[in-house]
């Protein structure tokens, strides 16, 4: 493990660990919300490196000092702007969270420390207590995804690194949880996602679930966007 220490901000590096939704925007909500029936195929960014990489602002340093003191191992990511208004701006790549992660990119750190939280006091607790399993590791979709909401010529949250959809959950007794096919499943395992959605909805400013469109039939969408809350 390495270390290294840029102003005010502390970085860890650890060993890599184990580690879309569409929408129309309500107001108020700059979430990932779209009309029921409705999906939209996502586009393929063009990379563009920024040319004068400018330092972490204040608040995003804030972030990073806050993840290395609860022990989440990051790297931090140069600002990037992807062209067709996409970027990730802000934003670190989690490497060990304390619960195994499938499939993360590069988040806002905003994002990622309510993630992190969420993942080791909202979901490993819910499975000890009402499944008497470990989570052995959270599946996603995915992070940055330079697309447009469906439907609207609005930029989606994930053409920000502001969101992440959470397709599954694999117990340490070998049981895959999905959020397709067990959504409306059996009641204990109905009970674990209805906690952990609620969970989602205290630290995320817009949680979609299969109750909210067919498009979000198989997962989760979290992201930190807009003002407010909605959740469904």
């Amino acid at each position: 493990m390495t270390m290294r220490v840029w102003g005010k901000a502390v970085y860890r590096q650890a060993g890599l660990a184990a580690v879309t939704a569409a929408g129309l925007t309500l107001a108020g909500c700059g979430g990932d919300l779209v009309p029921r029936g409705r999906v939209e195929r996502p586009s393929k960014p063009v990379k563009r490196a920024a040319r004068h990489p400018a330092p972490p602002t204040m608040e995003v340093r804030q972030c990073m000092a806050k993840l290395t003191s609860q022990s989440v191992a990051f790297t931090p990511l140069p600002d990037q702007n992807f062209g067709g208004g996409c970027n990730a701006l802000g934003s670190v790549k989690l490497l060990d969270i304390g619960v195994p992660t499938s499939n993360l990119g590069a988040m806002t750190c905003n994002l990622a420390a309510n993630f992190a939280a969420w993942a080791r006091y909202g979901v490993q607790p819910a499975a000890r207590l009402i499944l008497g399993a470990e989570i052995e590791r959270i599946e996603t979709f995915g992070t940055y995804n330079c697309r447009p909401i469906a439907g609207s010529g609005r930029l989606s949250e994930h053409a920000h690194s502001n969101a992440v959809d959470v397709s599954a959950f694999v117990l340490s007794d070998g049981r895959r949880i999905s959020i397709e096919k067990d959504w409306n499943g059996d009641s204990r395992v109905q009970q674990f996602l209805k906690i952990v959605h609620a969970s989602a909805c205290k630290r995320f400013r817009t949680v979609l679930s299969p109750d909210y469109n067919a498009a979000h039939h198989d997962h989760f969408h979290f992201d930190m966007g807009g003002k407010g809350g909605f959740c469904r």
